[in-house]
């Protein structure tokens, strides 16, 4: 039997000591795929065409969207994302345009004059 490790104190040790290097997150969210990879979950960026995520037209961003809804690394994948500001596309099931999380994609063209009653 191998004899207890002893204890640290922590009031020793700094907020900024104890935060992780971007490194380790960006290891741990690669290990988080890796893991549910060989668990065999479906993961959709993988098992679907990847330009669905990177889609033009609001319907097929909202398809995106639902598709991450049963993903089991939605958390790191949106983690990832917002840590590295990603320029466009559909992370962790949001739509990310010029490094920021925005609601809903506008169609091309020029807005209506006119008010669409939903």
């Amino acid at each position: 039997m191998t004899p207890p490790l002893p204890s640290v104190p922590t009031d020793k040790f700094t907020k900024a000591d104890q935060a992780d290097p971007p490194e380790v997150s960006l290891m741990q969210q690669l290990n988080s795929l890796d893991a549910a990879d060989a668990l065999g979950a479906t993961i959709p960026c993988r098992a679907f065409d990847p330009e669905v995520f990177f889609a033009e037209t609001p319907a097929d961003v909202e398809y995106a969207k639902s598709l991450c809804g049963t993903c089991p690394v939605k958390e790191a994948c949106l983690a990832g994302a917002l840590e590295r500001r990603e320029p466009w596309g559909v992370w962790g099931g949001e739509l990310f345009v010029q490094g920021v999380v925005v609601a809903r994609k506008r169609p091309r063209g020029r807005p209506r004059k006119t008010e669409v009653m939903a």
